[in-house]
């Protein structure tokens, strides 16, 4: 039997194990977003495990493959227009692994 609750202290609530949630699974996602840009459709680049410089360089070397701008913003890339062609070749060239979410 497991002790419950202590005068002194309160209800005792049993320590669970969670376990460590990984950064990211290994797959970089691509998605294409339009909700919130007037229209305008923007890919979405994320899953990268990367810090903040190397991220800025990746978004760097990205716009300069798509021909256009983008920005990095929460971890995410990106990328103005519909390039997740260009995207997904660029970054399996590189070794990831790459995946096209959403519609």
């Amino acid at each position: 039997m497991s002790l419950v609750y202590s005068t002194e202290s309160g209800r005792i609530k049993p320590e669970q194990d969670k376990p460590q949630r990984e950064k990211g699974d290994g797959i970089v996602r691509i998605q294409r977003q339009t909700k919130g840009r007037k229209g305008k459709g923007v890919c979405i680049v994320s899953g990268l495990d990367l810090d903040d410089a190397p991220l800025k360089l990746m978004a760097a070397e990205l716009k300069k493959v798509c021909g256009c701008g983008g920005s990095v913003k929460d971890g995410t890339i990106e990328i103005q227009g519909d390039n997740r062609d260009k995207i997904k070749t660029h970054l399996e060239k590189k070794g990831y692994t790459v995946k096209l979410a959403g519609g």
